[in-house]
């Protein structure tokens, strides 16, 4: 639940455009998304671009794209502006130099004395004498003026234990070991993300804020910034790590940390990614698993969100994806499956008519796509090669003599019924009763494999189905000539 109820939520995503949108980022985006619209709150996109040497040209498009194909949508951000813009941390400098100026006159900053080269001479010292490298430590006794040719740094006013309450794991600390003074600003204007989150957060009014347990030993100096500016502290939530299937270390691109849209290429649903990036690490309370983004947003509290990390399991993406493609509708499946086509080759003129098929079959659409290519259902044409007799024996464990006769006795029965739909249930309500009767494989194998010329493919009763009475009768004639 909201922890103060009377407060309206707002929430952000704020990634670093230095590559990819992977799994974990987009999943802590979904977190924060499903929050506000849970509360009725705002969900910002901001983007925190002050490492400059990092950027990767067209990130940002790649940010704005793979939060759209999921479904997620912001109230204020990078390309839809807002009552708090710019939304670009590089085009908020003015504003960094403003707080930094407050924390300057009230003696909580101070620019840098040493150079790099000298503070590495201090960090080997440490090592030598085997303790932690504390800045702090070798804080000067009288600060210059800083002119912003050198890094500020925040002089920490306090050394002491900090608690602070997170909607997660409840109640957390973090001792004086993890207090020293970080940089504010560095030489090259920028500032760093430990100052600049907190300055975008404050005016943005961002009230509740989900990031992952890498940020836990690095809150004691927050809130001792929050202090020292005076500024009310948000609400946290540290959601759980995503973990490689051996359960042992995080998720990693050498453990599967793909490319968000990668998804999207190898055929997978929008609303089956989002289904399954909520579920690792939270569940509804109760048994249901395959969910819609609002049923999710209805159900979405922390209450029933992990603390330890979960599994990143690719079979059971492959499991929740193939669960909603079989929720869409003949129709509607038929739209995202040409779609998905578009980008790869020409639209058979048959697809309409497997397309239910395909539904049932495919655990995305790239395998939809792929048995089409493998010519699975190239029996569709309007004529196919009569198959041999090897090929219509090979799985009936049966004699030509009597292979013949089951295809001459379903060859009857068909002919002698007046089938007005001429379904798949239809004809196996004909003809089931004498394949089970006269041993199945004597019966439907050979009818398959005249059917379609293919020792692979659906049953002999979807494929008559999609044939039609008079073509299915035409193939089964072409067998009987072959035995």
């Amino acid at each position: 639940m909201n922890p103060n109820p009377t407060q309206k939520v707002v929430t952000r995503y704020a990634p670093s455009p230095t590559g990819f949108t992977h799994v974990g980022g987009v999943r802590t985006a979904l977190y924060a998304w499903l929050y506000a619209r849970k509360h009725g709150g705002t969900f910002i996109l901001r983007i925190e671009d002050t490492d400059k040497k990092r950027e990767v040209v067209g990130a940002i498009e790649h940010v704005v794209e793979s939060l759209h194909w999921l479904g997620l949508d912001w109230d204020e951000g990078v390309d839809v502006g807002g009552p708090h813009a710019p939304y670009k941390q590089s085009e908020r400098l003015a504003s960094y130099k403003k707080y930094a100026q407050v924390l300057i006159e009230k003696g909580c900053a101070y620019p840098d004395p040493y150079t790099e080269e000298e503070v590495a001479v201090f960090r080997q010292d440490a090592e030598t004498e085997k303790h932690p490298f504390l800045y702090r430590e070798h804080r000067p006794e009288t600060f210059g003026v800083w002119d912003g040719t050198r890094p500020l740094r925040f002089k920490v006013p306090e050394i002491k234990r900090y608690t602070w309450h997170d909607l997660v794991r409840g109640e957390l600390s973090a001792g004086e070991e993890a207090l020293d003074d970080f940089i504010l600003i560095k030489s090259d204007g920028y500032p760093t993300y430990n100052f600049a989150h907190i300055i975008d957060d404050f005016e943005m009014d961002v009230t509740h804020i989900m990031r992952g347990q890498e940020f836990i030993s690095s809150m004691p100096i927050y809130l001792s910034l929050y202090e020292a500016l005076g500024i009310e502290r948000p609400h946290f939530a540290t959601v759980p790590p995503i973990m490689a299937m051996d359960g042992k270390k995080k998720l990693g691109k050498r453990d599967g940390a793909k490319d968000v849209l990668d998804y999207r290429r190898e055929g997978y649903l929008p609303e089956a990614m989002l289904n399954f990036l909520a579920f690792i690490g939270w569940n509804p309370g109760d048994e249901r698993e395959v969910l819609s983004a609002a049923e999710i947003i209805e159900a979405f509290s922390f209450e029933h969100m992990h603390s330890a990390g979960a599994k990143f399991n690719e079979e059971k993406l492959l499991w929740f994806n193939h669960e909603h493609i079989k929720r869409l509708s003949d129709e509607a499946f038929f739209e995202r499956l040409t779609a998905y086509m578009n980008t790869l080759g020409p639209i058979l003129a048959y697809l309409p008519s497997i397309s239910g098929l395909l539904k049932e079959r495919s655990r995305t659409l790239a395998e939809a796509v792929q048995a089409i290519a493998d010519g699975e259902f190239s029996f569709l044409e309007e004529t196919i090669e009569t198959p041999s007799q090897d090929l219509l024996l090979k799985g009936a464990k049966t004699d030509v003599a009597t292979a013949k006769k089951h295809l001459e006795v379903v060859r009857g029965i068909l002919e002698n019924q007046d089938l007005t739909l001429f379904s798949a249930e239809q004809v196996k309500e004909l003809i089931f009763p004498y394949a089970t009767e006269q041993g199945r494989s004597a019966v439907l194998w050979p009818l398959r494999v005249a059917l379609t010329g293919k020792e692979k493919s659906p049953d002999p009763f979807t494929v008559a189905e999609l044939l039609g009475k008079e073509k299915t009768l035409t193939r089964i004639a072409s067998a009987l000539a072959v035995l």
